[in-house]
């Protein structure tokens, strides 16, 4: 078993290997992990681990609110996060590679960075500024037939674009290529989906590339579905994926 340790960052959203994740870093105990990051030199990867909160808040309160406005808000690296912050995080994450750590002149920073490895979450250490976890890292079997998943997820994918881009009224671009590597399809639908964040979890966690892909095949038929039925398509991006201010 391959273990590592690394800052660690909940969000409220899932983070797939090969997709690119901008943050605006405010919080202080995140600042810190940037200033920790920036000591690494260049030509070695920043990394850090993303986790989805199961339970928990991704900005820590800042002032006294409801339900008491007598209570104090949380400080430290695990704030917000319970008093046992491993239970308040899905336990598997990706690893996320920073190419860019812009400090700006108030201190916050804006981060480019791009999802790697998947990992398993063993432990959280909550003893320094910020966060920190020991990681299994998750080989990405790719399973039976995923190379024919692949193909059927991709059409299905497309189909589902162009009925969401017509019920939305806008025109779809067909101009991107699509990938064709299973691992990299599975990653880039499950991304691309609207749907929620234990949704999106089960289909990171999946235990390889083809049941991954089977999964986005059944949800992308559903949602299909759903869209040509429906007179006119809500605003699901806002109900399903929470706004996240890193």
């Amino acid at each position: 078993m391959t273990t590592v340790r690394l800052p660690l960052f909940p969000l409220n959203s899932v983070l797939f290997p090969g997709l690119v994740l901008p943050l605006n870093v405010f919080e202080e105990r995140y600042r810190a992990m940037m200033r920790d990051l920036l000591k690494t030199p260049e030509e070695e990867p920043r990394r850090f681990a993303v986790v989805a909160i199961r339970d928990g808040h991704e900005v820590a309160p800042s002032a006294p609110g409801m339900p008491d406005s007598t209570a104090q808000p949380e400080k430290g690296p695990a704030a917000g996060f319970g008093p046992d912050p491993l239970k308040s995080f899905h336990r598997v994450g990706c690893v996320a590679d920073a190419a860019t750590i812009r400090e700006r002149a108030n201190g916050t920073f804006e981060v480019l960075a791009t999802g790697t490895t998947r990992v398993r979450l063993l432990s959280v250490d909550t003893s320094g500024p910020f966060l920190t976890a020991e990681l299994e890292e998750l080989p990405e079997e790719p399973g039976d037939e995923a190379g024919a998943l692949a193909e059927g997820v991709l059409r299905a994918f497309r189909q589902y674009q162009k009925r969401l881009a017509g019920a939305r009224e806008r025109s779809l671009s067909t101009g991107a290529d699509l990938p064709d590597e299973p691992a990299v399809v599975s990653y880039l639908v499950a991304a691309a989906v609207m749907h929620d964040v234990p949704t999106k979890q089960r289909l990171l966690q999946a235990p390889d590339t083809a049941s991954r892909l089977r999964d986005e095949l059944k949800l992308l038929r559903s949602e299909t579905a759903i869209i040509r039925n429906l007179p006119s398509l809500p605003a699901a991006e806002l109900t399903r994926s929470p706004t996240s201010l890193n």
